[in-house]
């Protein structure tokens, strides 16, 4: 498999532009890898889906903007300057001085634990969609993490892919389906419908299966036999899109995985940055490939290109 070298993921994708757009959490984590009872030094990061892809289609040459609400305090000023330092436009982003930057705690062992019931990102309704600067925007991506967080913001969400595509913008959908969030009964219909508003829609085989019962990736192209671009993903296996009538699959590169999460913002922003470049279906999944591999070599959730960690809730 042809691999995305340096100097692909250094050219320009010129007049290219990625608004992603979804919460950014702040996380802690014990620096050590311990739990939290018992740690003395803990890692504070940016967390967030969308912001991470975000930073991934950057590196692969994009401009890449995010917008979110984050709370007028000192966690959100915290994750406001740590999105931007990963080359990421974030002058859009809203301040809100009632509402608290979310929160989410990762305790290795005994897993996650979220505080963002009430946070400004919830509060994101129709009224930010209006306002959402798309002029020379050329792709929109959203998950279906914003569709979960709430009522207003999962009318956002719907708002937010219909006006970008009665622009002319390519919708971006990452179905990121989360149990701690919802139940994968009362997600399906959800999710099955946002994918079909998008252009170009990436999801798990496997979390595929668990919301519609698909145990293949072809099952999942007769679901939505009319998303322009679909983007199956198998784990180590490998990756597939369908395009049209035609079907592409490109292998996963082989590592020592250290650390799963965040695998899957990387293989979007680096799917994202290679389609923006002219990249043929086979270019695009292998470019994909290539960001999350990196990201599987790392403690923590994913990475920038100086190594330095961010998280993905």
């Amino acid at each position: 498999m042809a691999a995305v070298t340096p100097d692909d993921a250094r050219t320009p994708a010129e007049g290219s532009v990625l608004l992603a757009v979804g919460e950014t959490m702040a996380m802690l984590a014990p620096a050590d890898g311990g739990g939290v009872a018992d740690a003395v030094d803990f890692l504070v990061d940016a967390g967030g889906a969308e912001s991470n892809v975000a930073a991934h289609a950057a590196a692969g040459g994009m401009t890449a903007r995010w917008f979110s609400r984050l709370g007028a305090d000192a966690l959100g000023d915290r994750v406001l300057r740590q999105v931007a330092a990963r080359g990421v436009d974030t002058a859009g982003v809203v301040r809100d001085v009632e509402r608290p930057t979310g929160l989410y705690v990762k305790d290795p062992g005994r897993g996650v634990r979220y505080y963002r019931r009430g946070s400004a990102a919830s509060a994101l309704s129709s009224t930010d969609a209006e306002v959402l600067a798309l002029d020379d925007v050329s792709v929109l991506h959203v998950s279906g993490i914003t569709a979960a967080i709430s009522t207003s913001a999962r009318g956002f969400l719907v708002a937010a892919m219909a006006r970008a595509r009665s622009r002319g913008v390519t919708v971006s959908f990452d179905v990121n389906h989360r149990s701690a969030l919802w139940s994968a009964a009362e997600a399906a219909p959800v999710l099955a419908d946002l994918s079909a508003r998008a252009d170009v829609v990436f999801v798990g085989r496997d979390e595929a299966e668990t919301l519609w019962k698909t145990p293949r990736d072809v099952d999942v192209r007769a679901l939505f036999p009319d998303v322009p671009e679909l983007v199956v993903k198998d784990g180590d296996i490998g990756a597939t899109v369908f395009a049209g009538a035609e079907r592409t699959f490109v292998p996963a590169l082989r590592v020592e995985v250290l650390d799963a999460v965040g695998a899957g913002d990387a293989f979007a922003g680096g799917y994202l940055a290679a389609r923006a470049r002219g990249g043929d279906p086979a270019a695009r999944l292998a470019a994909g490939h290539e960001r999350a591999a990196l990201t599987l070599r790392t403690y923590g959730d994913s990475l920038d290109d100086s190594g330095a960690r961010r998280g993905s809730d």
